[in-house]
C-alpha cells in the first residue's frame, strides 16, 4: 500500500499540549511525499506550557487538506467557542479524507459537530463528554470509525500516528518508524498512566487538582451543545 503527496495539516491554538501536535508531527512528518501544514487563526507565534510554534498557513489560505489533526490541551475549550475554527474545520470536512485529533482535539471536533454518530475516544478525564455530542466514546488508546480517527490523551498522540500511518503506507513502514523512533515505552510507574490502574488516591488527587477546570468544561460544553443545535451541517 502507497499513499503519498497528501496535504496534511494541525490545527493548533493557544494553551494546546505540545506533545499532542509534535509527537504524531514526527510520526506523519516521515511519509514521504507529504505535505504538512501548521494552520492558526493568523501567522504570530501559538503558545502553550511556555513554548511557542511558528504557523506556516492561516485558516483563510489553507489548502484543501487530505488529512486534518487537532491537538488538545485547555485551550481546546476557546476552540470550542470560536466560530472561525468551527467553521474551517466543516468546510475542510468536505473534502477531507481523514479527519483526526489527539487528547481534547476531539471536544473540537464535536464542537463542530463533527463526531456526531461516530465513536470516538479522548483524555480519559473528558471521555464522558463526548456522548453530548452524540458521538459514541470508546475507551481505547486509538479508535478508528470509517474516516475519523482519535487518539487518547497526549501520549496516546504518538500510537494514533503510527495507526494512522500503516492505513496510508502500510505496517512494515510504520513498523520501520516505530524503530526509527525507538518507540518502545517502559513507564517508570506501570500502571499510574491509567485511571482503571492508579491508585485510588492517585486517581482521587488528580480529580480534586482537575475540579475547576472540570467545572469550566462543563460550562463550554453546555453553550457548545446548544450552539450546535442551531447550527445546520
Amino acid at each position: 500500500m502507497s499513499d503519498t503527496g497528501l496535504q496534511i495539516g494541525f490545527l493548533i491554538f493557544p494553551r494546546m499540549t505540545h506533545l499532542d501536535f509534535a509527537g504524531p508531527w514526527e510520526v506523519l512528518s516521515r511519509l514521504p511525499g507529504a505535505t504538512l501544514h501548521v494552520v492558526a487563526k493568523d501567522l504570530a507565534p501559538v503558545e502553550g506550557s511556555g513554548l511557542k510554534v511558528l504557523p506556516t498557513v492561516t485558516l483563510e489560505h489553507c489548502p484543501q487538506l487530505d488529512l486534518i489533526c487537532v491537538p488538545g490541551g485547555p485551550g481546546h475549550l476557546e476552540a470550542m467557542e470560536d466560530e472561525a475554527v468551527l467553521h474551517f474545520l466543516r468546510q475542510q470536512e468536505i473534502g477531507c479524507r481523514f479527519l483526526t485529533s489527539v487528547c481534547t482535539g476531539a471536544l473540537v471536533l464535536a464542537a463542530a459537530g463533527l463526531l456526531h454518530g461516530f465513536k470516538a475516544t479522548t483524555h480519559w478525564a473528558s471521555h464522558d463528554r463526548l456522548a453530548a455530542f452524540g458521538a459514541e466514546p470508546e475507551k481505547a488508546r486509538v479508535v478508528v470509525d470509517r474516516n475519523r480517527i482519535t487518539g487518547g490523551g497526549v501520549t496516546a498522540g504518538i500510537d494514533f500516528a503510527l495507526t494512522l500511518l500503516a492505513a496510508l503506507q502500510g505496517e512494515t513502514f510504520a513498523r520501520q518508524v516505530q524503530l526509527g523512533l525507538e518507540y518502545a515505552p517502559e513507564p517508570p510507574f506501570p500502571g499510574a498512566g491509567s485511571p482503571d490502574e492508579a491508585e485510588p488516591a492517585v486517581l482521587e488527587a488528580a480529580r480534586a487538582q482537575a475540579a475547576d477546570y472540570r467545572a469550566r468544561m462543563a460550562e463550554v460544553d453546555a453553550r457548545a451543545v446548544k450552539r450546535l443545535s442551531r447550527v445546520t451541517l
